[in-house]
């Protein structure tokens, strides 16, 4: 289990405690040190300058005006003395840090909430500037006071039931996304996303290789190499370049160090040849989240 899942989960997928999503945790007063990482008072007032700072401009199209993280303008200069990556980590896990999720366990998120709303993604506005692109799902909005206070924003923002989210993410999954869960302070949990290399957490964190953003999932994808014909259509689905193909043995193979279990390589195998495993049962990766 992941370190969020040991604190927060009390050994159980953080992600599905139903504690994680009350509205008491939204209200509470912060820790010092929590106020000092994230320049506020409470997760309601961090989440509703994130909405303002990070996905109203998406909606609008106008630029951010301010780091969602911190609350510091955006073109401020860095902080003196520069943070460590280290440091870097530990504040986006107080903050907001998300998680690798395969499609069922999307479903089962789901499932635990009575509010959901997608979002236009402010990660497609700032990397490729469109406005369009719906690919974030709000967890919880109702209770931050931001539905219907921005009647110009209204049809960016769809209200869906359970049964209508899922079937976007489906449909996502077979497109090829990675889904995410993300908290809003930590453990609150705010969001699911569904992201590739336009995702600036993707992008800063896979593709680039600065510090993490996210935890790899519970799982690790492995071939069934009896049902395996070596059609390579998962290939195309891998975003974190866990696949490779031997042309000897006209088999795939999944590098268990570099898959994060997100399981997208499935929704594409014509054989079901791609199962997901527990990632505590394999002793090489048991321990590795980031």
């Amino acid at each position: 289990m992941c370190e969020y899942c040991i604190e927060h989960g009390e050994g159980q997928k953080w992600y599905l405690q139903m504690k994680n999503y009350a509205e008491d945790l939204l209200h509470e007063e912060l820790s010092p040190s929590q106020k000092g990482q994230a320049n506020t008072e409470t997760r309601l007032e961090w989440n509703q300058r994130f909405f303002q700072n990070f996905v109203s401009p998406a909606i609008g199209g106008l630029p951010a005006a301010q780091n969602y993280m911190t609350g510091a303008s955006a073109d401020a200069p860095p902080r003196a003395p520069q943070m460590t990556e280290d440091e870097i980590v530990a504040q986006r896990k107080v903050v907001h840090f998300g998680q690798v999720l395969p499609l069922e366990d999307a479903e089962q998120v789901l499932d635990l909430v009575d509010s959901i709303t997608r979002l236009p993604c402010g990660c497609r506005f700032l990397s490729i500037g469109k406005t369009d692109k719906r690919y974030c799902i709000g967890l919880g909005m109702d209770k931050w006071g931001i539905l219907g206070k921005y009647p110009d924003a209204a049809s960016s923002l769809e209200v869906l039931d359970r049964e209508e989210a899922k079937s976007i993410i489906q449909e996502y999954d077979e497109e090829g996304l990675v889904h995410t869960i993300w908290t809003g302070m930590a453990p609150y949990t705010v969001g699911l996303c569904n992201c590739d290399r336009d995702c600036m957490a993707y992008k800063g964190f896979i593709e680039k290789g600065g510090p993490a953003s996210f935890f790899r999932g519970e799982y690790v994808a492995q071939v069934d190499h009896d049902l395996c014909t070596g059609c390579k259509s998962c290939l195309t689905q891998c975003q974190f370049g866990a696949q490779f193909y031997s042309s000897a043995l006209e088999r795939v193979y999944i590098d268990p160090q570099r898959c994060f279990g997100c399981g997208l390589c499935r929704a594409a195998c014509p054989q079901d040849a791609i199962e997901l495993l527990p990632r505590e049962r394999l002793p090489e990766v048991a321990e590795l989240w980031l």
